[in-house]
């Protein structure tokens, strides 16, 4: 008999309880503001049938506010009207969904063997100071790729020493393109020349090579820098150059070489020879896709960029 007592009085505690949280909920201003705004498209019993529902809307609500782990991390709590009855969704927070956006601009820059130091460059943040040149072509390029992405944009060749800021400024360009939607591939040169011979042997250097060719925007870093192999320079670097000046697709380069000297540099190959003439057609192509401008100014390679 005691037993029975007091689970008895346990739900009525319960009860009490339910009932007081309840009143509680249904003062809540924001679930006040829905009741009123809403009044005629609610039936007559929609508080007591949505009873749980504006209870959850108010306890998750708080449990985010807190800080504490909600129901449906990264999602905020949002009552509406279902069939003239209250019914609760759950949508993205303002930091999922930032967080979402971030993600997907950060997909759409393709990043392959290059610094960390480009992940958060912009050309908002770029110090101009003896690069005023580069940074206003890099703009001009930014504001008319944007504008009409499917015409044909010179990307840029950036020449100037080691260490004055030419791959932080093509780190800048993509970054602040993905902010548009749009994807870019920056790859450094030298190293994915290593890659692609190593790639012989595992008998993937058609997929490599199309995957940088095809590539809506691309960026070779430090061209110029690579050991000199006439395979390198004429069935990679010449068939990616060559069918991006077909299909007219944006391209930029960075080297501490000027186009002159590239020319002459590759012009050589591992046997001493001079191939000057192969050397201008990669040449010519270079010239169609870019334009040369000097980046200046001090090795910041440890300071800001």
């Amino acid at each position: 008999m005691h037993e029975y007592l007091q689970k008895l009085m346990d739900q009525r505690q319960m009860r009490s309880n339910y009932n007081q949280m309840m009143q509680q909920a249904l003062k809540d201003p924001q679930v006040q503001t829905f009741l009123n705004e809403n009044a005629d498209a609610l039936a007559s019993d929609a508080i007591e049938k949505g009873a749980a529902k504006i209870y959850e809307f108010v306890s998750e609500r708080d449990k985010i506010a807190a800080g504490q782990q909600p129901f449906a991390p990264g999602y905020r709590p949002q009552l509406l009207v279902s069939n003239r009855l209250i019914d609760i969704t759950y949508v993205p927070t303002e930091a999922k969904v930032a967080a979402d956006e971030a993600r997907e601009e950060a997909n759409l820059v393709t990043a392959i063997n290059m610094p960390k130091s480009i992940a958060n460059a912009s050309l908002r943040t770029y110090d101009f100071t003896n690069r005023t040149q580069a940074l206003l072509m890099a703009n001009d390029f930014y504001l008319a790729q944007i504008s009409d992405p499917k015409a044909f944009h010179q990307g840029l060749f950036l020449t100037g020493p080691f260490g004055v800021g030419k791959t932080y400024l093509l780190g800048a360009i993509a970054n602040d393109l993905a902010k548009q939607g749009q994807a870019t591939t920056l790859l450094h040169y030298p190293t994915f020349t290593v890659d692609m011979k190593n790639a012989i042997g595992q008998n993937q250097v058609t997929p490599m090579l199309n995957r940088v060719k095809n590539a809506p925007i691309l960026m070779l870093d430090d061209i110029g820098a690579e050991s000199i192999s006439p395979w390198i320079r004429d069935d990679v670097l010449g068939v990616i150059l060559q069918y991006r000046m077909q299909e007219e697709l944006p391209t930029f380069f960075s080297s501490n070489k000027t186009m002159d000297e590239l020319a002459g540099f590759l012009a050589g190959n591992d046997r001493g020879d001079d191939e000057a003439v192969k050397a201008q057609r990669i040449m010519q192509r270079i010239r169609f896709l870019s334009q040369e401008v000097v980046v200046g100014g001090e090795n910041r390679r440890l300071g800001n960029q």
